[in-house]
């Protein structure tokens, strides 16, 4: 053991009366808070309706959770379903491994539906709410700090952490103490985090832009972190999680690149359908709708709605 390291191992879980907490869900928790709190808070200074941030969580975050469950089984079918798999454990979100790229799909595509719907804009809610989910994963990978999970090679560094004997791999029961990388995907997380709000401000990126940032980002950290990890920590979803890592990345890439030339603020609300149609065809017909050139009521900056300020 090193003279100096962080604690742990913690108790996976606790009782608060006969209610039982569990501490990487309670983590999964207060990350899911924090994003909640960071995104209200922008979209807020972008001028953006307040709560509606709050609103929308309430359709993406069921969705978020069945994307992360799905990818969970598909990334690691045998593990759940496969010979001697116990099925019920796709649904024990407490014992860690929950599928953050299948929560982030589930969550993106509810938000544009939502967003569709309701005629909001979708690139100034991701300006918002992007930065925040960084943030917010910073804080839900700590739980796997509880669930003595996603742990590196031993080490004696002060920051090491002690892995109990039952959650050592094979060929690793002498050795009590490990690189901790949960603490180094937190800490990348909210650097990218911080960088987008940087960036956001400094680059006038746009929603898209600020969307593929993160997630490349993300998935690049991602991709480090997991080379560091012991074999056979993961098993047949590490390989998985990898190439889809790697097409996140090529994804963001190529999408900078085409939309180099785009930039930011972008409306805050989109018109429906018909007002669309309604105003094309006014415009042909030579007449006016008080959405043209001369500018209706509540039109900025050629746009309904449109930001004031950006931050």
């Amino acid at each position: 053991m090193p003279l100096a390291s962080l604690p742990g191992p913690l108790p996976r879980q606790w009782h608060i009366g006969p209610v039982p907490v569990h501490g990487y869900a309670l983590c999964v928790a207060l990350g899911v808070v924090t994003a909640l709190l960071v995104a209200e808070r922008r979209y807020r200074a972008l001028g953006g309706r307040p709560w509606l941030v709050v609103d929308l969580a309430t359709m993406v975050m069921p969705a978020a959770l069945a994307g992360a469950l799905l990818y969970r089984v598909a990334t690691d079918f045998g593990r759940y379903l496969g010979p001697g798999g116990d099925w019920v454990d796709v649904v024990r979100i407490w014992e860690g491994g929950l599928g953050l790229p299948g929560a982030a799909a589930g969550a993106a595509a509810a938000a544009v539906i939502w967003c569709r719907r309701s005629g909001t804009g979708i690139g100034p809610l991701l300006s918002a709410a992007v930065p925040g989910i960084m943030f917010g994963l910073a804080v839900a990978v700590l739980g796997n700090w509880f669930s003595q999970d996603m742990y590196g090679a031993p080490s004696s560094l002060p920051w090491a952490v002690p892995i109990a004997p039952g959650f050592r791999l094979p060929g690793y029961q002498n050795y009590g103490t490990f690189q901790p990388l949960f603490g180094y995907d937190a800490l990348w997380n909210a650097a990218v985090g911080a960088a987008l709000i940087r960036l956001i401000m400094t680059r006038r990126l746009t929603g898209g832009q600020v969307l593929a940032l993160g997630a490349g980002l993300c998935a690049l950290g991602r991709l480090g972190i997991d080379s560091l990890l012991l074999t056979g920590s993961r098993g047949t979803g590490l390989l998985a999680d990898h190439l889809i890592a790697v097409g996140v990345v090529a994804a963001m890439t190529v999408y900078l690149v085409l939309t180099r030339e785009r930039h930011g603020p972008q409306p805050l609300t989109e018109p429906p359908r018909r007002r669309r149609q309604a105003s094309s065809a006014s415009g042909r017909g030579g007449g006016s709708s008080g959405d043209g050139a001369t500018g209706g009521p509540g039109a900025q900056g050629g746009a309904p709605g449109g930001i004031r300020t950006h931050t």
